[in-house]
């Protein structure tokens, strides 16, 4: 079918405690849960097979820490899923012992993200993170060992109490783990959470901040040869030839369909997007009992899949094809940003001849500025 889904998310919500910042679906503990819970993930891809090609693109392991799940579950679960050219899990470094990753690297495993954050000890505390810088270097060491060529290292920059300084020293830090893969995120705590009310006013001086951060972070990391393909994300150029973009999240920027399974989980199908109950004890009911867990649907009329089409399309640094999208944009706000050196119009090869419409790409400046430009192009 050639509207058949080929990425697959899967969420396991386990971890050791909940950071402080953290505002993803996460189930603190529960060791008791972690066989149930497979069985969950396992009964609910039997129930959703109809839409997945027979051979997947993606697989990604998100959470919560997918390698807090008890090992042997986790084996079990990778096993049981989908081949997939690139199959990537998430970890926090203090789970990464040499036995985890060997467990990773015979199931199938060939990407593994890392949350570094920071390695500065006191921001480390001030975000609640377990894992020190050793431990950091002790898991891609451990990574390495067994043979894994593709490893991603998430940052996070605007933490209370982060100097320039700071963030220059974690960007150094990083680079001499030489990771393949970079994804460089501005803290963000939601209104309302106790993370909010214990650092408020340092939150607030930090966001003012967060623009210079943003340029020392590309800078450094261009600088530094690593190829600035999405907003968020670098990755290293391969001297073999290897694209080594997240494939999983390109499927995202680019509109592709996908099939999230787990609690909290979205997917988004043929026009269709749902996401699964939060509920633990909700789900592992439902799917006991061979019925699908309780869901919240919306449809994505046209107008939205083009809205996002552009929102997620231009964070990237290839250009958006202009024939899908055009009838959401403001031609005149278009012609403005042209003119002030924010975005531009290319010729788009399409079998061998430019496509009519072209195709729209933001240039530097416009990329540094990002979610004020689309939305600009969008009013």
């Amino acid at each position: 079918m050639s509207d058949a889904v080929r990425h697959l998310y899967v969420h396991l919500p386990f971890c050791a405690h909940r950071c402080g910042y953290c505002d993803f679906v996460t189930v603190v503990g529960r060791r008791g849960h972690h066989a149930a819970y497979v069985d969950g993930l396992l009964a609910e891809l039997e129930l959703e097979r109809d839409p997945l090609a027979p051979e997947l693109e993606t697989v990604f392991l998100g959470g919560g820490t997918p390698t807090f799940t008890e090992a042997s579950e986790l084996e079990r679960l990778l096993f049981a899923l989908p081949r997939a050219a690139e199959v990537t899990v998430e970890a926090n470094p203090e789970t990464v012992t040499p036995a985890l990753a060997q467990l990773l690297f015979r199931s199938g495993v060939n990407r593994v993200s890392l949350g570094a954050q920071t390695f500065q000890p006191r921001l480390l505390a001030v975000l609640d993170r377990v894992a020190g810088p050793d431990d950091v270097r002790a898991s891609v060491e451990n990574l390495r060992d067994v043979g894994f060529d593709n490893i991603s290292l998430d940052l996070i920059y605007g933490i209370p109490g982060q100097k320039p300084s700071d963030l220059d020293a974690d960007i150094d830090e990083a680079l001499a783990l030489r990771p393949e893969h970079l994804s460089c995120y501005e803290l963000e705590a939601k209104p309302g959470t106790r993370f909010t009310h214990a650092h408020g006013e340092e939150l607030r001086r930090q966001a003012e901040a967060m623009e210079g951060y943003f340029e020392c972070v590309v800078e450094a990391l261009v600088g530094a040869g690593y190829r600035w393909y999405e907003t968020a994300n670098f990755c290293r150029e391969d001297a073999g030839g290897r694209d080594l973009r997240s494939r999983h999240n390109l499927a995202y920027w680019r509109g592709r369909d996908y099939l999230g399974l787990g609690i909290g989980a979205v997917s988004t199908v043929r026009g269709q997007r749902w996401r699964t109950t939060p509920r633990l004890g909700a789900y592992l009911a439902a799917l006991n009992e061979g019925r699908r867990p309780l869901r919240e649907y919306e449809q994505l009329p046209d107008s939205v899949q083009r809205e996002e089409r552009v929102m997620l399309g231009l964070r990237l640094d290839e250009p958006l094809p202009l024939a899908t999208v055009a009838a959401s944009l403001d031609s005149d706000a278009l012609a403005r940003l042209e003119r002030l050196g924010l975005a531009r119009r290319v010729p788009l090869e399409e079998s061998g001849s430019p496509a009519p419409a072209g195709a729209l790409t933001l240039t530097g400046r416009g990329r540094l500025l990002g979610d004020a430009v689309t939305a600009d192009l969008l009013a």
